[in-house]
């Protein structure tokens, strides 16, 4: 029996380790003990946490898996780079994970490869900052986390220094990422990528809490976007794809659109989305099943791809 090694074992990793399964392959799950469900759901758990490559690579080396993914987790894309670096399976270049999973890497990364940015700056407190720098509001997020953890919308400059101590608390580096507000509509977009082809599965209307947090609170697809919009999406995001070289695997990347059809693109992960968008809800507005393809393009299959979807090559 063929083995998918999984890194990350919460509910969030749960779907493709089922999916996995279901595939007919035998799953060996990594991750930090603390009876999440997939310790349970594994064919094979190790009590290693998923920031333990080295230790994971070691157990690797036994296991002798055909492929290594995860879907739900920007910590564990580093892992998944370097241990399908290291083991020779399918994954993107791991000298290139830290633009997909720091946003400060990934806004120069995209203002160097012609995206389009707000004004932005990192810093570790209020006092490294000139407001009169910006356009207001401004939003401070943490470089390196996901989930809408410590963002705020700023107004003033009353609300600075709260803002970026909640950002750097939340930070891993314990640094903050300012820049201008993008205004618009909220929507992510789903796809998928294999040897440099980026394939257009959906695209999702978001709902949030709105400021100052921007917690996410729904999802719904189709997104109600003309024909002609999603067709300017997709190019803008093939060209941002290309820009984090994102070469393998899912991605989930979050923009907005405004009321004269700018797009502003606030941040890619180079993985599935969450909250139930890529394990479930792209299967079911679209019929295409995200988890299988996920795993298909780790294990170098590509049959899937002669379905009629939209690919870089023709959207371009």
């Amino acid at each position: 029996m063929e083995k998918v090694v999984i890194i990350g074992a919460n509910s969030f990793q749960n779907p493709l380790i089922l999916k996995a399964k279901q595939m007919g392959y035998e799953t060996h799950v990594f991750a930090w003990k603390s009876g999440d469900i997939g310790e349970k759901t594994a064919d094979y758990f190790y009590p290693i946490s998923i920031t333990e490559k080295e230790k994971i690579l070691e157990e690797c080396k036994k296991i002798k898996p055909k492929a290594v993914t995860s879907i739900g987790s920007d910590l564990a894309v580093l892992t998944v780079n370097y241990l399908a670096d290291k083991l020779g399976l399918v994954g993107n270049d791991p000298e290139n994970s830290v633009i997909c999973t720091n946003k400060y890497e990934m806004r120069k990364a995209f203002q160097n490869s012609g995206v389009k940015v707000p004004k932005f700056k990192k810093v570790s407190n209020d006092k490294e900052i000139d407001l009169n720098e910006f356009d207001m509001p401004i939003i401070v997020k943490p470089t390196d986390r996901s989930g809408s953890r410590g963002v705020t919308l700023v107004n003033n400059k009353e609300e600075l220094e709260n803002a970026i101590k909640n950002a750097t608390e939340n930070s891993f580096e314990k640094k903050a990422i300012v820049e201008e507000f993008i205004r618009g509509n909220e929507y992510s977009c789903e796809c998928i990528s294999y040897q440099g082809k980026h394939n257009f599965l959906a695209i999702t209307k978001k709902f949030t809490t709105g400021a100052p947090h921007f917690i996410e609170t729904g999802h719904i697809e189709p997104s109600g976007l003309t024909e002609d919009e999603e067709n300017r999406v997709k190019k803008e995001v093939f060209k941002a794809l290309d820009a984090l070289k994102i070469k393998n695997g899912p991605s989930h990347t979050e923009f907005k659109m405004d009321e004269n059809g700018k797009i502003g693109i606030i941040e890619i992960g180079a993985r599935m989305g969450g909250d139930c968008i890529g394990s479930d809800l792209v299967k079911i507005s679209t019929g295409y099943d995200f988890l299988k393809l996920t795993i298909d393009v780790a294990m170098r299959k590509r049959a899937y791809f002669r379905k009629k979807i939209h690919t870089s090559n023709s959207s371009s």
